[in-house]
């Protein structure tokens, strides 16, 4: 168990940008600071961090909170549910953010820089010639006042810059242990640009300082604007919170994980029918590591119990996403049946281009989903897994070649024609119980049996060699075609012997 936290409650947050969908990387961060939160009996708050006008949008934040929400996730504050210290969206406090930049002026912790962006370009370029760090020159630093003053009264246009203090910068980790930077490597950043419009390492600070974060818990790719934030928090004499920076997520060729490596958002995993449970599970496990052995399934209780930071690892994490769909097939089995049949409605229904299926016709796909559902890794590939039933393509089931070795095979016609007879005689629908019956029927008359008597009648059935029973097959087949979703038996022998013969 953990330690209380020096600061008293413990209060996280997360803060994305409405600029896009939520990233694998960005959900871990917030299932983190909730677990962490949950723990501890803090508060999780949530924060829309919308600074960048030009690319946030509603839609965005409106997305945001719905796959946050679906992954298992609840926040204590946020801009839908208020809270103690609103505002929760940046764009709601440009005012504040404006007059806490002059008050740093006025205390001589900040200073304008009226520098040109081609000038500070060129110092740039130098210093990349030269292979030295890039860092402002501090060309303004050491305008007077009241020349600085002047120049702002006659509207010439002018950034804030915070002056970062003559010693090292050092903050502790929780993750990585106490990190130190040096000032020339951290030089004065901006804080309010020309336009008016703040800079993220600042608002986020203000934002934080009175959200009273205690705990800053996100990405390592956050890590070398941290001197710059704890400069900020002892220049404004705001208390410095703890931080905990998570290690970058990989794809399977330790390459930083990205669209190339297929879905990496929470909407992708969503659509492809990954349970929420499961990719809480699994993210969780990427960069933290339980106690107790090689465990690795838990339950969102489990999890808030189990959850350390300490055992968070500096370490990358190699996303697995065959160990993401092993984790799902566990959790489509221990799901109920009636939850897994409506989570996969949507899929079937794009698969038979139907939009909207009769009460009926539900109930029979639930259950072809308790027939096939064991068989998949997500509830997208259950379609294709069912076309057993729900698709028929005698011709093109003749063409695979391991299909064609047995149907040359010379004991293949009898059975079939054996087969093909009884069933004809039969009245329809044909019951499981008589047509398991007529197998035996057929192995009797034949002397054929084994997979030389199965494997023939099932490419018949299904197009395939494998798949579930014939009692579970078949009167969804009978089913089915009562509904016109599906062929009978009966049908599927017609269309058969006329491809075959």
């Amino acid at each position: 168990m953990q330690q209380p936290s020096k600061h008293g409650e413990v209060r996280v947050r997360f803060a994305p940008s409405p600029t896009g969908q939520v990233h694998v990387g960005n959900a871990r961060t917030a299932l983190f600071n909730w677990l962490f939160a949950r723990q501890q009996g803090g508060k999780f708050i949530l924060r829309i961090e919308d600074t960048d006008l030009d690319r946030s949008e509603a839609r965005y934040e409106t997305q945001l909170m719905e796959d946050v929400k679906w992954l298992g996730l609840d926040w204590d504050e946020g801009p839908d549910v208020g809270g103690p210290y609103p505002p929760y969206r940046q764009s709601d406090k440009w005012q504040v953010y404006r007059d806490l930049a002059e008050q740093l002026v006025r205390e001589d912790k900040a200073y304008y820089c009226f520098c040109k962006q081609e000038d500070l370009e060129r110092h740039r370029q130098q210093a990349l010639a030269a292979h030295l760090p890039v860092t402002y020159p501090g060309t303004c630093r050491a305008l007077a006042p009241e020349e600085a003053a002047r120049r702002r009264a006659a509207g010439e246009p002018a950034a804030i810059r915070l002056k970062i203090p003559d010693r090292p910068i050092r903050f502790h980790d929780i993750v990585r242990g106490w990190v130190e930077f040096s000032n020339e490597v951290v030089s004065d950043p901006i804080i309010l640009r020309s336009s008016g419009v703040p800079v993220y390492n600042y608002v986020v600070v203000v934002d934080d300082a009175e959200m009273k974060i205690t705990h800053v818990i996100r990405g390592d790719d956050h890590l070398s604007n941290t001197p710059k934030q704890v400069a900020l928090y002892e220049a404004m004499g705001w208390t410095v919170p703890e931080f905990a920076h998570l290690s970058t997520i990989l794809g399977p060729d330790k390459e930083r994980l990205s669209k190339r490596h297929g879905a990496t958002s929470l909407a992708n995993f969503r659509e492809m029918g990954v349970l929420p449970e499961a990719l809480m599970n699994y993210m969780a496990l990427l960069g933290w590591a339980p106690t107790g052995g090689d465990r690795e399934i838990f339950s969102p209780t489990e999890l808030v119990q189990e959850f350390e930071l300490e055992r968070v690892t500096p370490s990358p994490a190699v996303f697995d996403f065959e160990k993401l769909y092993w984790i799902n097939r566990h959790y489509i089995k221990a799901a109920e049946p009636a939850r897994i049949a409506a989570l996969t409605l949507p899929f079937y229904r794009k698969a038979l281009a139907r939009e909207e299926l009769s009460t009926e016709a539900e109930a029979w796909l639930g259950h072809i989903t308790a027939a096939f559902s064991h068989q998949v890794n997500k509830l997208d590939e259950l379609p294709e897994r069912a076309k057993a039933v729900l698709g028929y393509d005698a011709k093109a089931a003749m063409e695979l070649p391991e299909n064609a070795e047995i149907l040359k095979a010379e004991t293949t016609r009898p059975v079939l024609d054996a087969f093909c007879a009884k069933l004809a005689a039969e009245a329809e629908p044909i019951e499981a119980a008589r047509f398991k019956a007529i197998i035996k029927e057929v192995q009797k008359e034949t002397g054929v049996k084994g997979p030389a008597l199965f494997h023939p009648i099932r490419i018949l059935l299904t197009c395939a060699q494998s798949g579930p029973e014939f009692d579970k097959l078949v009167p969804l087949m009978e089913e089915g075609a009562k509904l016109g979703l599906s062929l009978s038996v009966k049908q599927r022998i017609e269309q058969f012997r006329a491809a075959f013969n």
